[in-house]
């Protein structure tokens, strides 16, 4: 039931509620290694962190909006933009002799490097010459050019002055990249034990919604920025490749007896041509997709949906893996104990006759996965979808309150009951002084089904966990205590809630919640 707003809040006391709350737009996090389990952790780079200021410096997408929900990293983008000495010149100089036409093309090398360095400020390599990535090799001297441009543009105090709140973004990634591995190992009956092995997440603010990742020898390393959403799709399927990448390296001869089918996958015009003369690796990613599937326990008909379009894109084993996985789950020995038999499991002339007169889409075609959009809702990037919650929340964080209503209210004429819209158009009417709308839009996202279910639309922890905080507070704002603490409780029973939330969820269990006066927004 929806509860009328009564007392009709002022204005400033709303835009308060949403200052000191702290909008959950970020994750939580660390600079030092914050293990979760037998060789994964979750970090920051001061490397990875001075290589991006080094590609701000050169103008790296800098008519790019992928920062403009993060004031202060669009305020040291623009510094790094504006560096004036030799160092920023020859930095230039360099980025310009390596640009691609696509930005994650262009990043793509620098990332890697940054892999394989050492801290600042000479960024010394890690590993031997000959173990060093082609693409690494392709932008040789940019370590040299880096160290001068740290001394010359202080990069050290720029990276303790966001140190501390990179930590905070760290943090909120421990305990759900802990639950993917506790559902990863569990479903796959495996144990991680100690090894040389290292499955590290990396959050650097100033990759933006970028998600990138990498495995160079038996180090895989998964980079993210902080978002209105975190990417745990994105971490879950880098996780299970971690997991299960051994085990198709092992078995390459036994899964070579399946390799008849790669003729007809090579068909598809969107196979990516990584896959094309691959087919361990093809192999091995549909096997990824297959056990995700499976995790994720989708409604028959987004089931469906998505199978049919591996198929249509030349991801046609993840249909008979999926299969296969059934008999695994049936089973008892761990996957690795039992993967030659799910290898062996796929019938190569059933799946030539299912496909002999199949269809594969078009080079141009867009293949709908569904309507599923990954994981909490997440669209895919570059959808005009996100670039329209990306705007959204920009306007957020200048307080654009109208114009952030009017974004999200567009979003939920065409996606309606969208929970990250819901939620942006409550913050638009805190903000606007619509106290009772603001209520009733909170109590839809946490009505909805819990994060993590089958239903389509689930809110993220983060936003169901400071939906009710929000709630909280607005009932001790209206002098009614019990209802406060019962949704301030309610937060804190929100499985990965960010740590933010929990503070601010217990915080408001010990005392009523009393907003101070609304600060002035700094200039950038």
């Amino acid at each position: 039931m929806i509860r009328k707003f009564r007392g009709g809040l002022c204005g400033s006391v709303l835009v308060a509620l949403v200052l000191f709350l702290g909008m959950p737009t970020m994750a939580q996090t660390s600079a030092r290694p914050r293990p979760v389990g037998s060789s994964i952790s979750v970090e920051t780079s001061p490397q990875l962190f001075a290589t991006m200021c080094a590609l701000d410096a050169a103008g790296f997408d800098a008519n790019s909006n992928t920062l403009d929900i993060y004031p202060a990293d669009a305020a040291l983008r623009a510094r790094m933009l504006q560096l004036k000495g030799p160092a920023a010149d020859a930095m230039r100089q360099f980025y310009a002799q390596h640009q691609f036409a696509n930005s994650d093309e262009t990043l793509s090398p620098f990332l890697s490097f940054a892999l394989v360095v050492g801290p600042p400020p000479r960024f010394r390599y890690l590993i031997s010459h000959d173990e060093i990535p082609p693409a690494v090799l392709s932008i040789d001297g940019f370590g040299e050019i880096l160290s001068k441009l740290y001394v010359e543009a202080n990069l050290e105090h720029e990276w303790a002055s966001v140190e501390p709140e990179v930590d905070h973004e760290v943090a909120g990634l421990i305990s759900p990249l802990r639950q993917i591995v506790f559902e990863s190992t569990a479903y796959l009956r495996e144990i991680q034990t100690p090894s040389d092995r290292t499955f590290t997440v990396l959050v650097e603010p100033l990759v933006g919604e970028r998600v990138n990742f990498r495995n160079i020898g038996n180090h895989y390393s998964i980079i993210v920025g902080p978002g209105p959403v975190l990417p745990l799709g994105d971490i879950r399927h880098a996780m299970f490749h971690f997991l299960l990448d051994p085990l198709t390296l092992k078995y390459q001869q036994t899964i070579s007896t399946r390799r008849a089918l790669l003729d007809i996958a090579t068909r598809a015009p969107q196979l990516p041509a990584s896959f094309q003369n691959d087919f361990v690796g093809l192999f091995d990613e549909c096997l990824v997709r297959a056990v995700e599937l499976r995790v994720r326990k989708l409604p028959p008909d987004q089931l469906e949906a998505a199978l049919a379009a591996d198929d249509r894109t030349g991801f046609i084993l993840v249909r008979p893996i999926y299969q296969q996985l059934i008999v695994f789950e049936k089973s008892e020995p761990a996957m690795s104990l039992y993967f030659p038999s799910l290898v062996q499991g796929i019938n190569v002339a059933a799946e030539q006759k299912r496909l002999q007169n199949f269809q594969f889409a078009s080079a141009t075609e867009v293949v709908p996965a569904g309507g599923i959009q990954g994981e909490n809702g997440r669209s895919a990037p570059g959808t005009q979808l996100e670039q329209e919650f990306t705007r959204g929340d920009r306007q957020i964080a200048l307080q654009d309150a109208a114009g952030a209503a009017a974004t999200f209210q567009g979003i939920l004429n065409e996606h309606p009951n969208q929970p990250r819209a819901l939620y942006g158009l409550a913050l638009a009417s805190v903000l606007q002084g619509q106290g009772e709308k603001a209520e009733n839009l909170f109590e839809q996202v946490v009505s909805m089904p819990p994060p993590g279910s089958s239903a389509a639309a689930a809110p993220s922890p983060s936003i169901l966990a400071w939906s009710h905080v929000y709630l909280g507070r607005i009932h001790d704002l209206q002098g009614e205590r019990e209802p406060a603490i019962k949704e301030y409780r309610a937060a804190l029973g929100v499985n990965g809630a960010p740590e933010t939330a929990r503070v601010a969820a217990q915080q408001g269990i010990a005392k009523p919640y009393r907003p101070a006066q609304a600060p002035s927004v700094p200039s950038q």
